[in-house]
């Protein structure tokens, strides 16, 4: 509102240059989305040439993702105090060089401390770039469409991710796969400082180490521990590894309180928006790494498909997620968030409850059809709450907005893998302990009933009935457990439907077709970029609940808690 004519003030447009920016931010998204599934593929050429133990081939596979959850928040503080763009660029730089030394690792000591530093890397991906999409896109409208962009690029990725890295593997060595990231990073680094505004917090403080130090920690053990009941079951090592990154967490957050400029805004948490949206965005992405596990592991070990056709038939999914993330902020222009929300998980309830009738001829259309309808019902989901949550926050802290909303997600995912993969784990192993055809030798039987991988390999070195006999019983029991785990996630997505249609009924999307906030006077800045040079000191995203409202434009009255 401007004071003198008391008329609103439109937040500006953005034009071609943020446009051909979100291109340039995507395109690292994709390839941060790439990197997180295309190994998987490499990981029996890699083990013939570098021989790793279990053990490091584990860490091989596990550490890049242990590392971007532990940096995220930090990475995400860290842009905000020394500029979202210098941080991109620099991590692509990182990610870039990295990538090549990956490429050529001689040993698997090498490969894991490169995935290492891959992962530190990659955390500086996400949060860097949805900040800067909140800094770019000022109009409401406008960064509702960006974010479903930002969300279309980490799903083309894992979609691409796959497919193309099949395709060099079948010509190339297995660290081909890693070379893919040079080219795009290449780009970045030629267009980012050209299209790509620098936006940096104001008066910002250093950043606190001894708080970095104790979120890695927190994180890391966190995942660790939930990993670790996912591959092994409950037992002393992840439960003490919880219980450390519970206390440690416990005792960042209390150093939060006193610090004079925090990592994290506590104040965030007062929010039910910013609660809300938060919490149905990690389960919703426990919903989808719970059951995709699942269905990866079908596709291959029990419909015997190769990677390659794997990845084919995961494109529908794919698919659904692109055209649900674009059509999303055309809907959050006409409907609140919790009705696109509580709709949103109720289709993807649907394709969760379709999924429980895998098991006969139709499998592959089924699994295709399902996936389908559980991404199309999610995308909209992921939009609105991640609009809900970095939006929440002032411009100052964007980047550690997004930092949480990421470690959110990828918290999500590892209690998806622990909690549905143990579940679906647990019956496959009880319901293959009484069906082993009579004659499996002992240490066959130990290995099937270890995994359903083991089962298949097992089963080819065994006379031809025993052999048949016993993967037709390992496949009968892993298709028991994709069915359960199935209908609880389908039951977990009605109940966060319900729960985030009441939770978040008073909340207006910044999308909404509602006369636009008004935008608080622009200060000069010294940089020279155009856009720089005109951020709002005061939030742009307004978030109105029964009680008032969180993150006012000035002359609003504002709640503490919504």
């Amino acid at each position: 509102m401007d004071p003198s004519t008391g008329s609103s003030i439109a937040a500006p447009r953005a034009g071609r240059r943020e446009w051909l920016g979100l291109a340039v931010l995507a395109l690292a998204c994709l390839l941060y989305a790439m990197d997180l599934t295309v190994l998987h593929l490499a990981v029996p050429s890699l083990s013939e040439d570098l021989r790793p133990s279990s053990v490091q081939l584990l860490w091989i596979t596990d550490i890049y993702g242990f590392m971007v959850a532990g940096f995220l928040i930090t990475m995400g503080t860290l842009g905000d105090r020394i500029g979202r763009r210098r941080l991109l660029m620099a991590g692509a730089s990182a990610f870039g060089a990295v990538s090549v030394l990956a490429a050529f690792s001689v040993s698997p000591e090498m490969l894991i401390a490169c995935r290492a530093l891959l992962g530190i890397a990659g955390a500086t991906l996400a949060p860097s770039t949805l900040s800067l999409i909140f800094a770019m896109f000022t109009d409401p409208r406008q960064r509702s469409t960006a974010i479903g962009v930002w969300i279309t690029s980490f799903s083309a990725g894992g979609a691409i991710g796959p497919v193309l890295g099949g395709v060099l593997l079948e010509h190339f060595w297995w660290g081909s796969v890693f070379l893919m990231a040079v080219p795009v990073m290449a780009l970045l680094l030629v267009l980012g400082p050209r299209v790509l505004p620098e936006y940096r917090a104001p008066g910002a403080g250093r950043l606190d180490l001894a708080s970095a130090a104790m979120l890695l920690v927190a994180v890391l053990a966190m995942v660790f521990g939930l990993k670790e009941i996912a591959q092994s079951g409950v037992h002393g090592l992840p439960l003490v590894s919880l219980l450390v990154g519970l206390a440690v967490g416990v005792v960042f957050v209390r150093r939060q309180l006193h610090l004079a400029d925090p990592m994290i805004d506590l104040g965030l948490f007062r929010s039910r928006a910013f609660n809300a949206s938060l919490a149905t965005n990690l389960l919703g992405i426990f919903i989808v790494v719970g059951y995709f596990i699942f269905v990866a592991q079908y596709l291959q070990l029990v419909l015997g498909l190769s990677p390659l056709e794997a990845g084919l038939w995961s494109l529908p999914s794919a698919a659904a997620l692109i055209v649900g993330s674009n059509a999303a902020p055309r809907i959050l222009r006409h409907l609140r968030p919790a009705w696109v929300i509580g709709a949103g998980l109720a289709l993807a309830a649907v394709g969760l409850g379709l999924l429980t009738q895998v098991g006969g001829s139709a499998d592959l259309a089924i699994l295709a059809t399902a996936s389908a309808i559980v991404s199309l019902g999610l995308a909209p989901v992921f939009t609105a709450t991640t609009d809900l949550i970095v939006g929440s926050a002032p411009p100052e802290r964007a980047g550690a907005a997004s930092g949480i909303s990421e470690t959110g997600a990828e918290l999500g995912g590892a209690l998806g893998i622990a909690i549905l993969g143990s579940i679906g784990v647990a019956i496959y192993r009880g319901q293959l302990a009484t069906s082993l055809p009579a004659g499996t030798p002992d240490q066959a039987a130990a290995a099937a009933r270890d995994t359903l991988g083991g089962a298949v390999a097992v089963a080819q070195q065994l006379p031809a009935e025993i052999g048949t006999a016993l993967l037709g019983a390992a496949r009968e029991a892993f298709t028991t457990g994709l069915q359960v785990t199935a209908a609880i996630s389908a039951v977990i997505a009605v109940g966060i439907a319900a729960a985030a249609t009441v939770l978040l009924r008073a909340v207006r999307s910044s999308s909404e077709a509602a006369p636009t906030p008004a935008a608080a006077p622009e200060p000069p800045v010294a940089a020279p970029e155009p856009r720089a040079a005109a951020k709002p000191e005061e939030p742009v995203q307004v978030i109105r609940t029964g009680g008032g409202c969180f993150a006012c434009p000035p002359g609003e009255r504002s709640s503490p808690a919504a």
